[in-house]
């Protein structure tokens, strides 16, 4: 704990030369608790899964409403022969109706009326509706957690970025600092050169470091662009305007007793509770399967009145008089329907469902294994870290030390140009390795986090 205390106030010595690098940016720095809450909101990916929600609701009410009865209202007005002969025929759909059979053909127009009002209703199927009704909700639920999941996903996207973009910031510090010691090591060199201590070419070896140093620089800033892009993708804000905050890295190393004692969350995990809620819709599909074969008991019902131009003595009266109701007729029954053959086709359909339910299975128990292996992994990256981050600072102090040494003796003219840029190297290569390991402790932590359903713990640590 001594050695990572060390860690925090050599770390701090490099801070301020971040927060040097962070002034030339007229921003304030965005916390990452604060972009957060912005991808929540204003992220395409979850904007477009919200509005899946409310499509399933709608047809969750479209399904509710399934138990309603038919009630059709039909009428006509025809004008035609009735010409009829005895015997029977499967209907079409298209020959009319004709019931009259007469001696002798008869090819007068006649006409006639008809208005029927139909109700047919199911009114009782064994718990057919009420299983329709149970997979429309579970489907509701499916799509509620399949948000849950693509936030849980898009916000352990956007810490990684976040803490991609904290590398990079701590990177150009750094080699912010690197070009500032080549450009006084050049500074040195060409006085040194003027008075004739110095050969020229020590001066084209410095300049050649500086301008390496300087396309360094530049690529590093193209990286930091890009990652802002990224996180303006998903959040919503200018890009230029995403500057991390850089005390957050050293904020979570000093907290790492709380770090340890943190529990995974698996009763309220999304990733869980999105695989849990597919296995439970799978089920209910099972149960809808066994229930929509069963009998259905019908209520039907119909009114209906007729008219015609042929009165009772098969006399052909004037059309006019066939648009009227000459009798009207009612029947009421209750009917039950089965398809003896549906308990093969049952069979056979709960087969199928039955195999997507296990693989709903196979698929939570994948995930939750997963979850397992990834926890364990940060677990061993995080003491991994943690030891990195209690060497270091030896490297750190040593290089330090070797650098300014050999600055003297160059000054001095007791070394050469070559060993005080080896020297400078592995300054520059100990202040990099400080740097990612502050990286790699918090990728460890946020892993962690995410992996038990933390996050919201941790990021109450930067508070």
């Amino acid at each position: 704990m001594q050695s990572l205390k060390i860690t925090v106030l050599i770390a701090a010595g490099l801070l301020i030369a971040v927060n040097t690098y962070a002034q030339q940016n007229n921003d304030p720095a965005v916390s990452l608790k604060t972009l957060l809450n912005r991808v929540d909101q204003n992220a395409p990916t979850l904007l477009t899964d919200s509005a899946a929600i409310k499509i399933r609701r709608t047809q969750a009410a479209e399904t509710h409403s399934n138990w309603l009865p038919n009630l059709r209202l039909n009428y006509q007005a025809d004008i035609g022969t009735n010409n009829n002969v005895a015997g029977p025929y499967f209907g079409f759909g298209i020959i009319p109706a004709d019931s009259k059979v007469r001696a002798e053909s008869n090819n007068s127009a006649v006409s006639a009326t008809v208005g029927v009002a139909a109700l047919d209703w199911e009114i009782y199927n064994f718990g057919s509706y009420g299983a329709q009704n149970k997979v429309a909700n579970s489907d509701i639920q499916v799509e509620q957690n399949q948000f849950a999941s693509s936030r849980y996903q898009l916000r352990a996207y956007t810490i990684s970025n976040y803490l991609q973009l904290l590398r990079l910031h701590d990177l150009l510090a750094i080699q912010s600092l690197n070009i500032q010691r080549n450009t006084e090591i050049l500074r040195s060199i060409q006085s040194l050169a003027k008075s004739g201590v110095r050969a020229g070419v020590d001066t084209s070896i410095s300049e050649a470091e500086l301008s390496k140093a300087r396309l360094n620089y530049i690529e590093l800033v193209n990286q930091q662009k890009q990652v802002q892009l990224q996180l303006s993708s998903v959040s919503g804000l200018p890009y230029q305007s995403i500057i991390p905050d850089t005390t957050a890295e050293m904020t979570l190393i000093g907290q790492l007793a709380v770090v340890q004692s943190l529990n995974p969350d698996t009763v309220n995990h999304p990733l869980i509770n999105y695989y849990k809620s597919v296995y439970q819709n799978s089920l209910q599909r099972e149960t809808m399967v066994k229930k929509s074969y069963n009998p259905k008991i019908m209520l039907e019902a119909a009114a209906w009145g007729r008219g015609s131009s042929i009165d009772a003595n098969d006399h052909f009266n004037s059309l006019s008089s066939g648009l009227g109701v000459d009798r009207s007729n009612y029947l009421v029954g209750i009917g039950v329907s089965y398809n003896l053959f549906d308990i093969r086709r049952r069979q056979l359909k709960l087969r199928t469902q039955k195999a997507t339910t296990e693989y709903s299975l196979q698929k939570l128990s994948e995930q939750k294994q997963r979850l397992s292996i990834s926890a364990n992994q940060a677990d061993v990256e995080l003491e991994t870290a943690r030891q990195r981050l209690q060497e270091i600072p030896r490297q750190l102090k040593a290089a330090n030390d070797g650098y300014r040494q050999k600055l003297s003796l160059y000054k001095s003219g007791l070394t050469d140009i070559i060993e005080l840029n080896a020297a400078l190297n592995i300054l520059y290569r100990a202040e990099t390795d400080l740097a990612q390991a502050k990286f790699a402790y918090s990728g460890a932590l946020f892993q962690k986090a995410v992996t038990e359903n933390q996050v919201n713990t941790v990021l109450n640590l930067l508070k």
